[in-house]
């Protein structure tokens, strides 16, 4: 995994203070931090009063999780702490390590620590360890050989052991706004002692297309400095023929395909057909399979209205169809259409509450065999046993309604579905009361 100020360097015993940085090597790398204090974007770590500030005031340290999206500083900041509080630093990476490589860290840092000294190990991708090798750090944490600095692009609370992340801090590190991105240029601007040959809304492009990783910005500036000829300067469409689009942070599989699906169904839930539409569209943009899509509106239309507006599955229904049918791009007009739809709808979780609710019966009373006079007798044996004896059919009751009780009779009656006074379901509630009152009056 990179980070804000470059490619990590491979597996190492020992470091000492920041060695001197190339003059000729990447921009990103030249411009990596020495101190905590010149770390940016992640002032409520590295700042004042931030939470590493005061760990390190202590003198020591203790295990921690840095979980962030690339391009924050998870590799750099681990490094300065090693240097602050003058620990060895060592540097495995998940994706190239194994058990063998392991127990050589491990083996190096207890013998480290025989001589006095203490060793910060910092796993790169920690989430891509299985749980066995997880596992095999709960030791050596334990009796004090390291100190864990584990670096994650991943939700731990999914990808880490609970007994891992009981033992660590989990620390987030946060994507860069526009502001400390701007600032990342300036210091690029003052290494490189020339501005950057942008017009204003080309570098506010330039920016969004970092999409909040510091790296990567850094690395857009000296694509921009190596393509502009001398007294050049670049609009916005100069800037996407030098730099062409960066793709945006999205993977289908991890926390970014969790992260805007949930935004997507919040946004249709909270009745936001703007901020639904733009959720939509940035997966869409991103790759996202359009049919998940689709499946994930119909599920909506269930969960957040229901029959408040009973035509809302049928029109995500239609819209998965339509997209099915017309592919893409045509047929995501579909999709957006229901998206509007789902987002203006009168909204209802009742029937949502109600299954939940019926399904904890289900589950309680799983044994129980319904009244006798609600089921069947297809055999003589049967209907002498009473099976369906007193069974009033409804449609020759008045009202068509007989009121009669479906419940198992050791369970009595229960009520799951709750219908609010919003669209239709104001219309089902009034239903509801008035075969409430019958069954009433019938029973007595």
């Amino acid at each position: 995994m990179s980070d804000l100020f470059g490619s990590p360097p491979p597996p190492q015993r020992e470091t000492s203070r920041p060695r001197a940085k190339d003059a000729t090597g990447p921009l990103a790398e030249r411009l990596r931090p020495t101190s905590l204090g010149e770390v940016v974007g992640q002032e409520h770590l590295t700042g004042a009063d931030g939470v590493l500030t005061r760990m390190l005031g202590s003198g020591s340290l203790g295990s921690v999780i840095f979980w962030g999206p690339p391009g924050t500083g998870k590799t750099t900041v681990a490094r300065l702490l090693a240097d602050d509080v003058g620990y060895a630093f060592e540097q495995i990476s998940a994706i190239f390590s194994g058990v063998a490589d392991l127990k050589k860290v491990f083996e190096a840092a207890r013998l480290r620590r025989s001589n006095g000294r203490q060793t910060l190990l910092f796993v790169d991708e920690i989430h891509r360890f299985n749980r066995a090798q997880q596992d095999s750090f709960l030791p050596v944490m334990e009796d004090g050989t390291i100190v864990l600095v584990g670096a994650t692009t991943e939700n731990p609370s999914f990808e880490l052991n609970a007994a891992l992340l009981s033992r660590a801090r989990v620390l987030t590190f946060r994507s860069h706004d526009a502001e400390s991105l701007a600032r990342l240029l300036e210091r690029a601007e003052a290494a490189m002692a020339r501005p950057l040959p942008l017009e204003p809304g080309a570098r506010d492009a330039l920016i969004r297309m970092a999409d909040g990783d510091g790296r990567a910005v850094l690395t857009l500036a000296e694509e921009v400095w190596r393509a502009t000829r001398e007294g050049e300067t670049l609009d916005g469409e100069g800037l996407q023929r030098v730099v062409q689009r960066r793709a945006p942070i999205y993977d289908k599989g991890q926390d970014g395909h969790y992260n805007l699906i949930s935004a997507l169904h919040k946004s249709v839930r909270g009745s936001d057909p703007d901020a639904a539409l733009y959720y939509l569209c940035r997966m869409l943009d991103a790759g996202e399979d359009p049919l998940y899509l689709g499946r994930r509106l119909v599920r909506m239309a269930s969960e957040n209205i229901g029959l408040a507006d009973p035509r809302a599955l049928l029109v995500a229904s239609a819209a998965k169809d339509a997209f099915d049918y017309l592919g893409s791009p045509e047929g995501e007009l579909a999709l957006a259409q229901a998206t509007v739809y789902l987002a203006t709808a009168p909204k209802s979780n009742a029937v949502y509450t109600a299954y939940k609710a019926a399904m904890r019966a289900a589950k309680e009373h799983g044994s129980l065999l319904p009244p006798r006079h609600i089921l069947n007798a297809p055999t003589k044996l049967m209907k002498e046993d009473g099976y369906g004896d007193g069974y009033a059919y409804d449609h020759d009751t008045p009202d068509a309604f007989s009121g009669q009780d479906y419940f198992p009779e050791a369970m009595g009656r229960l009520s799951f579905y709750q219908p609010t006074g919003r669209g239709e379901e104001a219309r089902i509630a009034d239903r509801m009361e008035r075969w409430a009152h019958l069954r009433k009056d019938r029973s007595r």
